[in-house]
């Protein structure tokens, strides 16, 4: 297991390198805490990043695995999305209670609240954030702690920009029907927040989510574990999570993804977001408390079965 420590251009910690023994790799920025690059062991990249990345401090760059807090969404004077993702982050020396990663390659690090931040959102605070990789298997463990005399709420997200085959799916001439290469399962008949209607609420009615045109919806009261099945690269991801009672599905599809600076015009086919986050109650802290959350992302080989991957052995366990 090993990390290293790139610097900037300044001389100032840029980035850190985590490495585990069957060469799975991850790559973290101190500048949002924000994982930029997942690589297995096959030094194949599981995280999308754009193609017209910006990289201009203090701004997220569109990709890897971005932060929201203290909120998510566009709320009163707040950055979108909040400021963690807009922050440099230290490195964190004081990671306790958490245990020593014994068979990881792992970073802790730190954000505290400013005198800059209290302008806006007037809350001392400690975020924490473990990331860990082994093989195959990508940790994060956010932590928020109440270091003021009142208590506050926040909500939060770790956006997952994941690497797909098109999105859109495949054409198969003989049969003369689109093919779906990618699916989610796992939030079926679950209640969604559609945030393309100004939030209305409503229930799930397909069996699995596929992909057509513009999606932006905040899945509530979701499982432990969702599937993200992708037929083409025979790959399934397994997200598990924590302390993140939600799931946020986006993609912004042809015509949105036109207007984003960041974001090429074809990258919306390679990209799908699939959100863990705490968004419909918010957590609510009290002075000296702490709240905990957990994501693990996977993957798993699958393959064809009629054209069909059954979800259930992955997020049942079945055999």
């Amino acid at each position: 297991m090993s990390s290293n420590i790139i610097p900037g251009t300044d001389g100032s910690p840029s980035r850190i390198v985590l490495k585990e023994h069957t060469g799975s790799t991850a790559e973290v920025l101190f500048q949002g805490g924000q994982v930029v690059s997942w690589k297995n062991e096959r030094r194949e990249e599981l995280l999308f990043r754009s193609n017209k990345t910006l990289w201009k401090p203090p701004k997220a760059i569109r990709g890897g695995i971005p932060i929201s807090f203290p909120q998510f969404g566009i709320f009163g004077s707040l950055e979108r999305h909040g400021f963690a993702r807009n922050r440099v982050w230290s490195l964190d020396d004081s990671p306790s209670p958490l245990p020593a990663a014994n068979s990881q390659s792992t970073v802790d690090l730190i954000l505290k609240s400013t005198e800059e931040d209290l302008k806006t959102w007037p809350h001392r605070f400690e975020l924490r954030l473990r990331i860990s990789v082994s093989a195959g298997k990508l940790t994060l463990i956010p932590r928020v702690r109440n270091i003021d005399n009142k208590p506050f709420s926040f909500t939060f997200s770790m956006r997952n920009y994941l690497s797909v085959s098109d999105i859109r799916g495949s054409c198969n001439e003989f049969r003369r029907r689109i093919i779906i290469e990618v699916r989610v399962e796992g939030l079926e008949t679950l209640d969604y927040f559609e945030n393309l209607q100004q939030g209305e609420r409503y229930t799930e009615q397909a069996d699995a989510i596929t992909f057509d045109s513009e999606i932006d919806r905040v899945y509530l009261s979701t499982p432990t574990k969702i599937a993200i099945i992708d037929h083409e690269k025979k790959r399934t991801y397994v997200l598990q999570k924590e302390g993140m009672a939600d799931a946020v599905v986006w993609n912004p599809w042809d015509k949105k993804a036109k207007s984003l600076p960041d974001l090429g015009d074809e990258d919306y086919k390679k990209m799908l977001c699939v959100d863990s986050a705490a968004v419909e109650t918010p957590i609510i802290l009290k002075p000296s408390e702490e709240w905990k959350g957990r994501q693990e992302l996977s993957t798993v080989s699958s393959s064809y079965c009629s054209e069909q991957l059954d979800p259930r052995r992955v997020l049942y366990g079945l055999t």
